[in-house]
């Protein structure tokens, strides 16, 4: 593969690209659905291509390709430099600049203690089926389904610059959900989380320390219960928030808006721009003196985890809000160049045929030394919110709604 990559940066050097990077990817999935009693669906895929992007002349080019073949690498890295060159004629802005970043020749391996493609099919589906069974034992459950999926993507990364990163990553994970109806009512409760469930850059034993099937029948049972539950209650009061709700409601509020990107207007398009403009930077209140958060690629098994990003810039802990002030942003090399910066390692491309785009990596809300019951016993009168449901949010990230299944 070093052959194929060094050829296709040999071509865009001699076309006279300032800069050039190929990715090649390789990305398996399998995943199982359940609906009930019935397998509803089983799938398995496997994608597998590469992308060449080049800088000429201050612009950006970019082309990919499903045919990994000596012929093929030279022809995109061809129609990359041509498509740079078209792109430098009509700039509308100063030319793109990349921020430094150091030469890295590395391999890096996501932990795995359980292959989650050698579990057999026969095994998941039998897992699924029997919470299914034991969902749909309260007779007021219309709807049990379940899913297992699991991910594994062979990355291989270069550049004119003398990066040469090789990378492997699995994502596994699995969800159960319960439907239940009567009289015009429809409620659901699912675990671990709503929305497929939780997932985990990790192998089977993610799936195995879920004990899906120790939380089955609770989840169908509290979905029967929720069509007769009280409505809540229309008042401004405290708000306690689960562990499920907070992670969407970081990530909506505080993830999106710190995409550097999204902040100078090039990700206006797709979800909004951002309401933290630069002059914020290091002077904003984003909460109480208790508020800290960080963007993490480095935590073991976080799906925003990596050992590089798309740009070949190593995974980093970053301080986002320390003690109430917004401090720093996530970057590309481009982004960052703009405010004169380094990058933070977030570039990263959904696929082999997509150009990296500043993605949030693990968004977290550092805790305090409180349990779940001293900050219950110490709120005087309050909701506790468990398990998103819904949310909206503006095209700045500024304001927001979200509902969650159950509240207490």
């Amino acid at each position: 593969m070093r052959d194929l990559t060094a050829q296709a940066l040999d071509v865009a050097k001699k076309l006279g690209a300032s800069y050039a990077d190929i990715r090649v990817v390789d990305k398996k999935q399998e995943s199982v659905r359940t609906r009930n009693g019935n397998v509803e669906s089983l799938g398995s895929s496997r994608s597998r291509g590469f992308g060449v992007r080049v800088l000429y002349d201050g612009a950006w080019g970019f082309s990919s390709s499903a045919r990994v073949t000596e012929e093929e690498v030279r022809r995109v890295a061809e129609e990359a430099v041509s498509i740079a060159k078209a792109s430098a004629t009509v700039k509308r802005e100063k030319d793109v600049v990349l921020a430094p970043a150091k030469p890295v020749t590395a391999k890096w391996e996501s932990k795995c203690e359980i292959d989650p493609f050698s579990v057999k099919v026969e095994d998941k589906i039998a897992l699924l089926m029997e919470a299914d069974r034991l969902m749909r034992q309260n007779k007021g459950v219309r709807v049990a389904s379940g899913n297992i999926m699991a991910l594994r993507e062979e990355k291989i990364f270069a550049s004119t610059e003398g990066s040469y990163i090789e990378q492997v990553k699995t994502e596994t994970g699995a969800g159960i959900e319960a439907t239940a109806a009567d009289k015009g009512e429809l409620q659901r409760r699912s675990y671990p989380n709503s929305a497929g469930g939780d997932f985990a850059s990790k192998g089977w034993e993610f799936v195995e320390s879920m004990n899906i099937l120790d939380h089955a029948e609770r989840v169908g049972n509290e979905a029967v219960q929720l069509l007769t539950a009280k409505q809540c209650p229309d008042v401004v009061t405290d708000l306690i928030l689960d562990s499920s709700q907070l992670t969407l409601q970081i990530h909506e509020s505080c993830g999106h808006p710190i995409e550097l990107d999204r902040v100078l207007g090039q990700e206006a398009s797709y979800a909004g721009t951002s309401f933290l403009t630069p002059e914020k930077k290091g002077t904003f209140q984003y909460g109480s003196p208790n508020v800290n958060i960080v963007a993490d690629a480095t935590i073991d098994g976080g799906l925003g985890s990596f050992g590089f990003d798309d740009e070949g810039v190593p995974a980093q802990r970053t301080t986002i809000v320390d003690k109430g002030i917004f401090m720093n942003y996530l970057s590309s090399r481009d982004t960052a160049a703009e405010l004169g910066e380094t990058s933070s390692g977030a570039a990263r491309a959904d696929s082999w045929s997509r150009i990296p785009i500043v993605r949030m990596t693990n968004i977290n809300l550092e805790p305090g030394d409180w349990t779940l019951d001293e900050i219950i016993k110490d709120t005087k009168e309050g909701i506790l919110m468990e398990t998103n449901k819904s949310w909206s949010i503006d095209d700045k990230r500024l304001n927001f709604q979200f509902g969650v299944e159950m509240a207490y």
